[in-house]
Formats: structure tokens, C-alpha cells, sequence
């Protein structure tokens, strides 16, 4: 069933969330078939959402790279705003990957400025970019491309 474009996010409110909204969930698919999904902080660049993980998400997509992505606001059904992007993921393994990914630079600019104080430290007036990079067994970025996206904006049910 498609929803109707009518209450569809205008790329302006998408562009508004993808670059503003702190999480984001992410499902992909265990061994076993089963569903796991984790709300994470992301990036937006090149077309792309940029994610520093590790465990589970990390070996699920290295296993199998298709996942969802959603954004969603408010809790009240007549509110809900939502993005909800299906595609696949590319785990990046090692520093040489992270520095010829388009877009990861910028992703970590933008996330050095959004979760700036985010870990209970004091915000600073210039942040630094966001400093992770490729460690261990399953510390990586993750870069989501999506193929499919679907938005909503229950506030213009009334309106249609």
C-alpha cells in the first residue's frame, strides 16, 4: 500500500531532518533472519547516511548489506513525521576506505557540530570533527545508500 504523496515530507523538511535530527534507527537482519534494530546518531552527505558502529550492526551487514533506515518526530499519530529509506550498506574496513568514501569528511564535520556536548561534556564554541575511525574486530563507519523512500507528514491528513 503507497501512501498517499499528498503528505509527503517537501525536500526542504527531509533535508531539515536528515541534517538536524540527532537518531536515526537502522534494522538489518541477523543470521538467523531476525530483525535488530538500534537508534543511532548519523551523518548526511553525497545522498548518503554515515554511521559509527560496531558489534552486531557491523556483522549483520557485512553478512547482508540490505537495511532500513528511519527518522521519525513527535508520538502523536496526527504529528508523526517521518523518513523512512531502504537500500543497502557498505561497511568500510579499514582507514583507506574511510579516506576515499565521498562524503565521510563531511559527515564528520557536520556530526562534530550536531553532537557537540552530546556526551555530557560541556559544548565547545569550535568542535572538532567526529574523530572515529576503523579499530578493532567491529568498531567501523557504516555508509547507508539509499535506493527507496518513502516520507509522511501526518500534520497534512486533514489537509488532503
Amino acid at each position: 500500500m503507497a501512501l498517499p504523496r499528498e503528505i509527503a515530507l517537501d525536500n526542504e523538511q527531509q533535508e531539515h531532518m536528515l541534517l538536524g535530527d540527532w537518531n536515526c534507527r537502522i534494522a538489518t537482519v541477523d543470521a538467523k533472519g531476525r530483525i535488530n534494530v538500534t537508534p543511532m546518531w548519523f551523518g548526511w552527505a553525497a545522498g548518503k547516511i554515515f554511521i559509527s558502529a560496531r558489534g552486531q550492526k557491523v556483522v549483520n551487514l557485512r553478512r547482508n548489506r540490505n537495511c532500513t533506515v528511519l527518522l521519525d518526530h513527535n508520538e502523536k499519530f496526527p504529528e508523526l513525521q517521518a523518513i523512512m529509506m531502504q537500500g543497502t550498506a557498505r561497511v568500510l574496513e579499514s582507514a583507506a576506505e574511510e579516506t576515499a568514501e565521498s562524503g565521510l569528511e563531511d559527515a564528520k564535520v557536520q556530526m562534530g557540530r550536531k553532537y557537540n556536548g552530546g556526551h555530557g561534556m560541556p559544548a565547545v564554541e569550535d568542535p572538532p570533527p567526529m574523530a572515529a575511525t576503523a579499530r578493532g574486530k567491529n568498531r567501523r563507519w557504516i555508509v547507508f545508500t539509499p535506493d527507496k523512500t518513502v516520507t509522511w507528514d501526518n500534520f497534512k491528513l486533514g489537509k488532503t
